[in-house]
């Protein structure tokens, strides 16, 4: 099932690696040949374009300090070098230099932070991170793009409560709509199991996207089912598939939402349409399959086919589940020896005696003897619970 398990995460953490570095890099060397150019009275270059038109913050007018032109230079090329230790190295420096100003230590912060990041280092990123705000000296893009990293590194270590409050602050600030961003928020607030307070900024993000990713769609039906909003998730899955009706995903996707809603007859219609036509071809599919018809009534036989021809084709495993399955839709629809033949099989793979001991009643009620008695000692062997029965399985004359 796609939804078998709504409390793990749909989508992972998607994280904005050294965006804001860079950014700010190219904000420096363009200020440093503005400067230059502004001295032979050029022309200015062009500002870089805004990414925060909306912002609440009004951008700090301190620049580089002249004295620290140099070591920041520096900095900025050992990064640009990809020599990370370098980078945090020299950040360091000018982070305890008394000379730099603001901006000096925003930026070289900033490059630390993504050192760190790119060395694995997440909490000395976020330490970093951290310092680039509070130091408040870069333009809204550096600023903006370290808040939003920090937030995702907050969540990608499970910092859920810290991560979402710095979130909050950034959609505050930003008045951001992106939807690749809404969704981060989305997926944290499911997380912490706020279902119903996802579902809005999911369906935010899904309705500003041009092509919204499936994995969202998959978010937003998770998040309804969870909230008990069930019909919802329904429709939502419904519309998916007419608006795409020969995507395989959007077709299992609503097969899962459907047994959500405990309308197993609609599961079981969309999954055989996908079988008719040759799609199913993977083990979970065929296994999807197999347990709709298990959850509904008099489909025993349906089972018997969707397992065998799984089989056959080598895409289910020849498991204990698998075996147990069978054996069970073979005896409820009188298929008795078949029945026995499927529990040998499904026995030996079973992590206790149980199955064995199960075995052993049905052969005793068939009259098979000798067989029931060997099926009970295998039950003793591998551990039962009621071995009172399993030993008058034994004792029988």
């Amino acid at each position: 099932m796609i939804f078998s398990n709504h409390k793990q995460a749909v989508l992972s953490v998607l994280i904005a690696t050294a965006v804001g570095g860079a950014m700010v890099t190219d904000a420096f060397a363009q200020s440093s040949r503005s400067a230059e150019r502004g001295n032979r009275g050029g022309k200015q270059q062009a500002k870089a374009e805004a990414l925060y038109p909306n912002a609440t913050r009004q951008e700090p007018s301190v620049k580089a300090s002249p004295k620290l032109g140099s070591k920041l230079q520096k900095l900025i090329d050992s990064y640009n070098e990809q020599k990370f230790p370098e980078t945090r190295a020299l950040g360091d420096e000018i982070l305890a230099n008394s000379a730099a100003n603001t901006y000096d230590k925003s930026l070289a912060a900033q490059l630390a932070s993504q050192a760190a990041y790119q060395t694995e280092d997440n909490a000395a990123a976020k330490k970093y991170l951290q310092q680039v705000l509070e130091f408040n000296g870069l333009d809204n893009n550096g600023h903006y793009q370290s808040m939003l990293m920090l937030a995702q590194l907050q969540l990608q270590d499970d910092e859920t409560a810290p991560g979402l409050a710095t979130l909050d602050k950034y959609f505050a600030e930003t008045k951001s709509s992106k939807p690749e961003e809404l969704v981060i928020k989305g997926q944290a607030l499911y997380q912490t199991q706020r279902y119903a307070d996802a579902i809005p900024v999911l369906q935010q993000a899904i309705a500003g996207a041009a092509e919204p990713k499936d994995s969202w769609n998959q978010l937003l039906m998770a998040a309804m089912a969870e909230a008990g909003q069930t019909g919802e998730a329904v429709k939502q899955a419904e519309a998916i598939v007419a608006r795409t009706p020969n995507d395989k995903k959007a077709q299992l996707n609503l097969a899962s939402m459907y047994m959500q809603a405990d309308q197993m007859d609609k599961a079981a219609a969309v999954m055989d349409k996908l079988r008719a036509a040759g799609q199913l071809s993977e083990e979970r599919e065929y296994k999807q399959l197999y347990s709709i018809y298990a959850n509904t009534e008099n489909k025993e036989k349906d089972v018997i086919a969707v397992i065998n021809e799984g089989l056959e084709k080598g895409i289910l495993k020849p498991d204990y589940q698998v075996y147990l399955a069978l054996a069970q839709s073979y005896y409820y629809s009188d298929q008795v020896p078949k029945a026995v033949e499927a529990w040998q099989k499904a026995a030996p793979l079973s992590k206790d005696g149980e199955t064995y001991l199960n075995l052993a009643r049905v052969l005793h009620a068939e009259g098979r003897i000798p067989e029931a008695k060997q099926a009970a000692q295998q039950a003793l062997a591998k551990g039962v619970k009621n071995q009172a029965d399993a030993k008058k399985i034994i004792n029988l004359k």
